[in-house]
């Protein structure tokens, strides 16, 4: 029983009923104009012709948002953008039709049904009928219950079929949340990258400090700390500017033109740095450049964090409209550490992303990251 009245208690009921009732208002209006039967039909193809323009998508969808699904946390099945297809308007008009064809029965039924219930209570006091008339006079108002309930979830759903996104739309949703989710996981990269970097510096530039003993190197290590770190907080702070602003434009990333920082990093860090770049660099796109920048960053970073300073041969190549990078390091001098897979992991990402391959692993005594990149 208790089931059976809590939509009672729900304000969504009441609206949806609303809803339906302010549907048959403008046809009602014509009534005023001329009493025929023609009058308010006029008034109803008025309204439909209406659903060809564009914007009253807009008015449909927001009413339906706010009376039909606002209450119940359903409003994102409800468009309220302005109508571009033809098959978006047809839906509207068909939403018209339907809302206007409902209203109009729920209108009817919500006048007639309650004044059977008085009549029935009247006859049965007043003498005009059997005293048992009473007993029926709570069936009309339960099959009313029955009617306001029963629309407003049959014009709900007609709301999200016939209101709600088209194919085009929901694709185009899908792809804007794809973006989304690729903009969060790049931002994560690029975090664990530029920031992991400047810490890998730092602990290996400490560590030797501290090993040398000589004021010299010392003075050379803090001064790589320091211009690792300044790096790190730029890119830190661009990124966290994405975060706080959405609208924000994306601020200049490094690109493998920027690549000697990063090599000069690593050889400040006492490893011996073999680099060597052919092709016209220059001339990557700018999204290749980007990752392959960032693909760079985080195989030297294994390298410090995991082998030391240690002797690594980079090699950078632009040819054949493909990008190639590889970095070698001794296979003997690495040791077990954490977020080796996390970083390799990362790079395989990187370039599974741009329809490239990475291939990570022990080659010839040595261990290897080579990355190759389509350019197109």
């Amino acid at each position: 029983m208790i089931r059976l009245l809590r939509p009672f208690t729900r304000a969504v009921t009441y609206t949806r009923w609303l809803h339906l009732l302010v549907a048959v208002v403008w046809p009602s209006l014509w009534i005023f104009i001329n009493a025929r039967w023609w009058a308010p039909a006029t008034g109803a193809v008025l309204l439909l012709c209406a659903g060809l323009v564009p914007a009253m998508r807009t008015v449909e969808g927001l009413q339906a948002r706010v009376l039909l699904t606002g209450q119940d946390g359903g409003g994102a099945d409800v468009v309220t953008a302005p109508a571009v297809a033809w098959s978006d308007r047809g839906r509207l008009v068909g939403w018209l039709l339907a809302r206007l064809l409902t209203g109009c029965a729920v209108s009817v039924v919500s006048v007639h049904l309650p004044l059977a219930a008085v009549r029935l209570v009247a006859a049965s006091l007043g003498g005009g009928g059997p005293w048992w008339y009473v007993c029926l006079a709570p069936a009309p108002l339960v099959l009313l219950a029955a009617v306001v309930i029963g629309s407003g979830e049959l014009i709900t759903v007609l709301a999200r079929r016939l209101l709600g996104p088209s194919p085009a739309e929901r694709l185009a949703a899908l792809e804007e949340r794809t973006d989304r989710l690729l903009e969060r996981t790049r931002i994560a990269r690029e975090l664990h990258d530029s920031i992991g970097h400047a810490l890998t510096v730092a602990v290996v530039q400490a560590g030797a400090a501290r090993a040398a003993g000589d004021p010299a190197f010392t003075e050379r290590a803090l001064d790589a700390i320091e211009e690792t770190g300044r790096a790190a907080l730029e890119d830190l702070e661009r990124v966290l500017g994405v975060l706080r602003e959405s609208g924000r434009p994306v601020g200049a990333r490094p690109t493998l033109a920027d690549a000697d920082r990063l090599l000069e990093s690593a050889r400040a860090s006492g490893a011996t740095v073999d680099a060597e770049v052919t092709g016209p660099v220059e001339t990557v796109p700018g999204p290749v450049s980007r990752e392959g920048y960032r693909i760079l960053q985080e195989a030297l970073t294994n390298v410090l964090r995991h082998a030391g300073a240690v002797p690594v041969r980079v090699r950078v190549e632009v040819a054949d409209g493909g990008l190639a990078l590889e970095v070698r390091n001794p296979l003997g001098a690495a040791t077990p550490g954490p977020g080796r897979d996390s970083g390799l992991r990362g790079i395989r990402e990187r370039a599974a992303l741009l329809g490239g391959r990475a291939r990570t692993g022990p080659d010839d005594g040595n261990r290897r990251v080579r990355v190759e990149l389509p350019l197109a």
